[in-house]
């Protein structure tokens, strides 16, 4: 399967996914994205290691509960994006750019199972220098 490809179908189950804490829980539409890796300074800072996301298309996101959904702004972005995490328990969730019709969404969240697969590296030239990169997938 290609890099971006997308999985499920408009038949299928709601994926359901939620921060540690369960403050925030949401439903997700299938398709969703396979799953790409993003080894940018701002992800790794964020995630505290690279950063591992899928995403769906805004109107495919629903909120269960969001009492403790908080975003930031995401100070070095490109793409000028805010990310979503749980003020409660501080889980990272979700990385939002204002002119895309997707949102992306943080693979650790989603309730297994997924279907998806991790099919591309992002950023790779941001990586640090503590780790391999994964020389299975193809890198931007």
């Amino acid at each position: 399967m290609a890099p971006g490809t997308l999985l499920g179908s408009a038949g299928m189950e709601p994926v359901t996914a939620r921060c540690l804490c369960g403050a925030v829980r949401f439903e997700l539409e299938p398709p969703l994205r396979d799953v790409s890796l993003c080894h940018c300074v701002e992800c790794r800072r964020w995630h505290g290691h690279v950063c591992a996301m899928t995403s769906v298309a805004r109107e495919q996101l629903r909120f269960v509960s969001d009492t403790g959904l908080r975003w930031t702004d995401s100070p070095d972005s490109d793409a000028h994006a805010r990310r979503g995490f749980c003020g409660d328990c501080g889980s990272s969730l979700f990385w939002d750019a204002p002119d895309r019709d997707t949102i992306s969404i943080a693979a650790g969240a989603l309730d297994p199972p997924t279907g998806l697969r991790t099919t591309v590296q992002i950023y790779t030239h941001q990586a640090s220098d503590y780790y391999e990169l994964d020389s299975s997938l193809p890198s931007t």
